[in-house]
Order: structure tokens, then sequence, then C-alpha cells
């Protein structure tokens, strides 16, 4: 029986331990390599040459989105599985867009993620229904300027246009051109509507 090496690409040391107790016991699964940040993993990919990569999206260093990007420009391109705490609809999106061939949430089984290990090893995609469901639902894309961007993380954090003017240094006429832009293309009434959009876009996220 063919052994799949895997490299685990995870910056907790406890969910890497859990994820080695998951995997450990399944005779066709051998993991070969484990990172903490993604760069690290990056070489690790390239020394080791694994079948399958487990990725955690949040990574120091190197985020996990660009891991997906960088890793599937190697020659030999890595089949990618996502394991993430996010379940918006935006981070399911751009992490297939990158080029995984699963996501799965933290919360799913030992089985489900061995099935999506074993799936992707023969080159299937593997998308549980909730992120066929999230990815169905999902609105079009929010493209925000950087600066937009930095004014929608102050909205999601109750700030004033003039907290917002103070922190990022730029004039309360300027705040409120970039608000109504967020607003407009977001398609929300209100900052709490585009708070609540940003967050089930996965635009944001709160620690």
């Amino acid at each position: 029986m063919k052994q799949i090496k895997v490299l685990l690409i995870e910056d907790h040391f406890l969910a890497r331990m859990a994820l080695q107790s998951v995997l450990a016991g399944h005779a066709q699964i051998r993991i070969v390599g484990e990172a903490s940040d993604g760069e690290q993993g990056i070489e690790l990919y390239r020394s080791l040459s694994p079948d399958v990569v487990v990725l955690d999206l949040r990574l120091p260093r190197v985020s996990g989105f660009d891991v997906i990007t960088l890793l599937r420009k190697e020659p030999r391109p890595a089949r990618i599985v996502v394991l993430s705490n996010y379940h918006g609809s935006e981070d399911i999106y751009r992490a297939v867009r990158s080029g995984a061939m699963a996501y799965l949430t933290k919360d799913a089984s030992g089985e489900e993620l061995i099935n999506a290990i074993q799936n992707v090893d023969r080159d299937l995609r593997y998308l549980p229904r909730v992120a066929l469901d999230r990815l169905a639902e999902r609105m079009p894309a929010v493209e925000l300027t950087p600066r937009e961007s930095e004014v929608l993380i102050c909205i999601t954090q109750g700030r004033s246009n003039r907290e917002i003017a103070e922190q990022l240094r730029i004039a309360e006429k300027t705040v409120r051109i970039h608000v109504s832009s967020v607003l407009d293309k977001m398609g929300a009434r209100d900052r709490t509507q585009a708070t609540i959009y940003a967050l089930q876009r996965g635009l944001v996220h709160f620690d």
C-alpha cells in the first residue's frame, strides 16, 4: 500500500500534536515534516517533496493564502488541504482560488481529514457540504483598496470618523469619503451592516 507523505504547516504546537495523533495511526499516511510558520513550510516542501500539505491559514511570517499561492507555483505544484478556524465564505473562496484542493474547518472529524488527504493525493477536490454551501451563498468579491481595508477594520472596531482620522493620520473629510466608498462597495446601508458583512465574508477577523 502506498504511503501518502504529509507535511503539516501549523503554528500552534498543541494543534500539531492533535494532528499527529489523528494521522499517525493511519497506515496509509506518514507525516514527513512539520513547520510552525509559512516560510519554514515553503522550505520544507522544497526539501521533503510531500504528497500532500495540510496547512492553517493564519501563519506567522508568510500567510496561509500566500503559502498556497507560492507552493502551487513550484515546479511540482503542491496538493493542499486547508484546515482552518475561519468559516467565512471569502476565506474559502480565496483559498480555493489560490489553489487549495480541500478546505476543512478545525472542528472536522479525523475521518474527514483523512478522507480529504486521500482525495487530494489522487488530485481530487474535497469540499464538504458546509464549504460548498458557503461558496454558493458567497456574494461577489469585495475589492477594497489598502486604505479602504484599513478604514473597514476601524469601522468594525467601532471607531468614529475622528478616531479613524487620528489613527490613520488622514483628514476627517478623507475618512468620510473612504467610509462612503466602503459601504457602497459592500452594499451595506450603515456601519453595523458593514461590520456584519465583513465578518461573514472573512474580510475581518476578531481574535
